[in-house]
C-alpha cells in the first residue's frame, strides 16, 4: 500500500502558482512523485494534483494546514489533502438491475477500488442474495411516491451511521431530492445511458434502436439538483451495426455502464477529480 500525500487545488490562475506549492513542499522534505496540472484559459483557473512520499515528509495534517492556509490565502486557492492509505467508505444504491453493483462488489473485494463498502441500500429486495455473498450489509428501503421523503429520511440515517464519504448508484432507478443530494454534494456518483436528451423516456434503447444509431453509450457524472445534468466524469461508446437488436444494445449498454461507473468511483477515491463549471478536471 502507497503511502503518499495528494493535495488537490484549484484557483486563478497567476504566475508562481507551482513555484510556491513545490517549494513548500520541498522545504518540508517531501519527495514529490507525481504533479499535473491544468489551465483553463477561457475562466482563467488552474488546476493541480500534486502526490508525494511520507516517508521523509515533516509535517503532520494538522501542521500542514496550519502552514499552508497563508499559501492559499495568498493565492485564493482551494484546495484539500487527502492521504492514500486512507480506504473512504462508500455506499451502494440499487435498484432491480444489479450489473453494475455486482461489479462494483468484485472489482472492490479484488483490490481495484480503494474503499470499504459498508452498506448497500434498495428500493428492492432483489440485491440482498448478492449483498450476503460479498457479506455487506444491506438494507430494503422502498420508496412510495407519496412517502419518498420518510424514504430519504431513513437513507440519510443509514449513511449518516456508517458513516458514508462517498454514494455510488448502481443504476438507481430513483430521483434523489435537492436537500439529499445537498447532504452529499460532489460525493454522489451516477451512472447511465448516453442518449440523452435525443432517447429519454423509460425505453431509450428501443428508441434508439427504432432509429438505427450506430454507437451506444454510457455516462458517469456527479449527481445536482438538476436531473442528470451533473460534471461529466467519463464516458465510452461502442459501435452497434444493423445486426444488433434490441437485446443487444441493451447487453453492450449494461457492459459500458459497468466500465464507466467503475472508473469514475476508482478516479473519485484516488483524488483525481476536481469539479468546477459543471464539468470536470480528471488528471492522469
Amino acid at each position: 500500500m502507497k503511502n503518499t500525500a495528494i493535495l488537490l487545488i484549484d484557483c486563478p490562475d497567476r504566475k508562481g502558482l507551482v513555484a510556491a506549492i513545490s517549494s513548500f513542499l520541498y522545504t518540508h522534505g517531501a519527495n514529490i512523485l507525481h504533479a499535473d496540472q491544468h489551465q483553463d484559459n477561457d475562466l482563467k483557473l488552474f488546476f493541480m494534483r500534486i502526490e508525494w512520499a511520507l516517508e521523509e515528509f515533516d509535517l503532520d495534517d494538522a501542521s500542514f494546514r496550519r502552514l499552508f492556509q497563508p499559501i492559499a490565502d495568498r493565492l485564493e486557492m482551494r484546495w484539500r489533502l487527502e492521504y492514500s492509505a486512507a480506504r473512504p467508505a462508500m455506499a451502494i444504491f440499487v435498484s432491480r438491475q444489479l450489473h453494475c453493483l455486482a461489479d462494483l462488489l468484485f472489482r472492490q473485494r479484488a483490490g481495484e477500488l480503494p474503499c470499504r463498502i459498508p452498506l448497500i441500500v434498495s428500493n428492492h429486495e432483489d440485491a440482498a442474495d448478492l449483498a450476503r455473498f460479498y457479506g455487506v450489509e444491506f438494507h430494503h428501503v422502498p420508496v412510495e411516491a407519496s412517502r419518498k421523503a420518510e424514504a430519504e429520511e431513513r437513507q440519510l440515517e443509514l449513511l449518516a451511521r456508517a458513516p458514508v464519504d462517498l454514494v455510488a448508484l448502481a443504476r438507481y432507478m430513483q430521483v434523489l431530492s435537492p436537500r439529499f443530494v445537498a447532504a452529499y454534494e460532489e460525493r454522489i456518483i451516477n451512472v447511465h445511458h448516453s442518449f440523452l436528451p435525443a432517447f429519454g423516456g423509460a425505453r431509450p434503447y428501443h428508441a434508439a434502436f427504432e432509429r438505427g444509431v450506430k454507437l451506444i453509450g454510457a455516462t458517469s457524472h456527479y449527481v445536482t439538483a438538476a436531473l442528470d445534468d451533473g460534471p461529466i466524469i467519463e464516458q465510452d461508446v461502442v459501435r452497434v451495426s444493423h445486426r444488433d437488436q434490441i437485446e443487444d444494445l441493451m447487453q453492450k449498454g449494461r457492459d459500458l455502464e459497468r466500465v464507466v461507473l467503475s472508473r469514475a468511483v476508482k478516479w473519485r477515491l484516488e483524488n483525481r477529480i476536481l469539479a468546477y463549471a459543471n464539468k470536470t478536471v480528471v488528471f492522469d
